[in-house]
């Protein structure tokens, strides 16, 4: 383990780096002020990051409120997909056509402030950043495309990533997900969160956005609300594989978020049951989006060919002319052409039963085989 990595499991913000003093205390209360002893540490440096961007938020206001009523956000594309199917895979792939702008990991991290500071702040944030995700090795920079999940997380506090924060609420936080059992206030302050930080990147790029964040695969109908003309890109991968490889991202994460100390006992069933949430919704939802606005790959077609299978969603959504960018794709994809992936020991049959009857309708709508 890197010094990095030390540092930022003993005291490294997580998700709340860039929450403001109101916002903190707010969420402290909601949790009762629960803070186990041995995060201390993190809340601490939570509480003193959040007097500066308490701060900056407030120039940010000044200086910007104004300007961004008038914003117009474009029809947003968004790349659906549980966690750990090859979502930012594709964001990757899809964010090197210039044409696109993207959330970048500074302003998903400061959704308060960073039309002020990220000039200022990003770079010496970055420095004490590993150079690489801690779940998976992807390379990972301040200036690399991020789920705007977490931007979410920091500015509504609606969000089930909440739970990695307060992981004895995990259940209270999961219902962030759908918003289905969530009161229509709430929904509207979501919403209104979600826009605001859609127009300050419309703001600073000038250009459509191309989005990823796992949870809206359970949003489609309220998406569909938002931008009637947004265009919807799934990625799916074998369960199994999906299961485990969450198993290790939920592990890694929590160390560098939680703010509660908890064993690992109830995570496979959380897994399970977020998993199973979140495809009965898009598969509630998913024809609701209009002919030529949705596509589906597989994450095993994209590793294989991405050029062509990123070709064909240009092609199947009508984006810009992809001639244009496929040099540029070509590059990248040679770039990481030396990228392992993670190695995982089999499941316990009963494990492997479990995901295999909780996840059947995944399995048989994909086809993938169910042991």
């Amino acid at each position: 383990m890197s010094w990095r990595e030390t540092l930022l499991r003993a005291f490294g913000p997580g998700l709340l780096g860039g929450v403001t003093a109101g916002t903190w205390l707010r969420l402290l209360r909601d949790n009762g002020f629960s803070v186990s002893p041995s995060c201390w540490p993190r809340a601490g440096v939570i509480s003193l990051q959040s007097l500066p961007t308490s701060v900056l938020h407030w120039v940010d206001e000044i200086r910007f409120g104004k300007k961004l009523k008038d914003v117009v956000v474009p029809p947003p594309v968004f790349l659906l997909g549980h966690w750990r199917q090859g979502t930012t895979h594709l964001h990757n792939l899809m964010t090197i056509d210039q044409r696109f702008a993207f959330p970048n990991n500074y302003q998903c991290l400061y959704p308060e402030s960073f039309l002020t500071a990220e000039r200022l702040h990003s770079k010496s944030i970055g420095m004490l950043l590993p150079d690489r995700r801690p779940m998976d090795n992807v390379e990972w920079k301040m200036e690399s495309p991020q789920e705007d999940e977490f931007a979410l997380c920091v500015a509504s506090l609606k969000s089930p990533c909440m739970g990695w924060v307060f992981p004895r609420r995990r259940d209270f936080y999961s219902r962030y997900l759908t918003m289905r059992d969530v009161a229509d206030k709430e929904i509207q302050a979501w919403k209104d969160s979600f826009l605001l930080f859609l127009k300050k990147l419309t703001w600073l790029g000038d250009r459509p956005l191309v989005l990823k964040s796992p949870p809206h695969t359970a949003r489609i109908k309220i998406l569909l609300e938002m931008f009637p003309d947004a265009r919807f890109v799934h990625i799916h991968r074998n369960p199994y594989d999906v299961f485990q490889s969450s198993r290790k991202m939920l592990r890694a994460v929590s160390k560098l978020h939680r703010l509660q100390a908890i064993d690992d006992s109830g995570l496979d069933d959380w897994i399970l049951q977020m998993y199973s949430t979140m495809y009965d919704a898009f598969f509630a939802e998913k024809n609701l989006i209009p002919p030529g606005q949705f596509h589906e790959l597989s994450f095993a077609q994209l590793e294989l060919d991405p050029l062509s299978e990123i070709r064909r969603i240009y092609e199947k959504l009508q984006l810009p002319d992809f001639t244009q960018v496929e040099f540029r794709l070509q590059e990248y994809v040679d770039s990481i052409a030396n990228y392992k992936k993670n190695q995982f020991p089999d499941f316990t049959p009963e494990l492997r039963r479990r995901i295999s009857t909780q996840w059947k309708r995944s399995f048989e709508e994909w086809g993938y085989p169910c042991q």
